[in-house]
């Protein structure tokens, strides 16, 4: 007979529903945005999301390798994303002058357009299903509980500003 382990051990209800809840809480936020923004906009959350980032960087160009980590992709997803952004004339890709492997994704003048028309759509499904459901001291609590389980997920990015 072995001793149990913490890792043997099952989860408590309270830490099932707690885990459960919010992978549960984020898939259905997700997708109800993603149908919204496709909806209203043709225009699904991963590549508004990386119309975003683009926006967000300095001179609206990434590294692919970045927009990995921005969307939470694979490089061969980010790849495919992008290449549906520049059949769509959303984003160009340029060679990275220093390292010729790599290259950047580059918001066009057609993308911004798009990505403004979309940002009402998306706000609005941020606020109604997310940020109106909780209350001011929630939100300060909710970030607090983001930073403790992942230091410096709630800080800005050093290229991003407000939505």
């Amino acid at each position: 007979m072995t001793a149990t382990t913490t890792a043997d051990k099952r989860l408590t209800a309270q830490e099932l529903a707690a885990w459960r809840g919010m992978l549960r809480v984020q898939a259905a936020l997700l997708r109800q945005m993603d149908a919204e923004l496709a909806a209203a906009h043709g225009l699904p959350l991963r590549s508004y999301e990386v119309l975003l980032r683009l926006e967000d960087a300095a001179g609206h160009r990434r590294r692919m390798t970045e927009l990995c980590r921005d969307v939470v992709l694979s490089a061969s997803g980010v790849s495919r994303l992008v290449d549906r952004l520049e059949k769509d004339g959303y984003v160009r890709r340029e060679r990275c002058a220093y390292d010729g492997r790599g290259f950047f994704a580059v918001l066009t003048p057609s993308g911004e357009r798009r990505l403004q028309e979309a940002r009402a759509t998306h706000l609005a499904g941020v606020r109604r299903l997310f940020l109106e459901r909780l209350q001011a001291a929630d939100l300060v609590q909710l970030a607090q509980y983001w930073e403790i389980l992942v230091p410096g997920s709630t800080a800005p990015t050093a290229d991003s500003r407000p939505e």
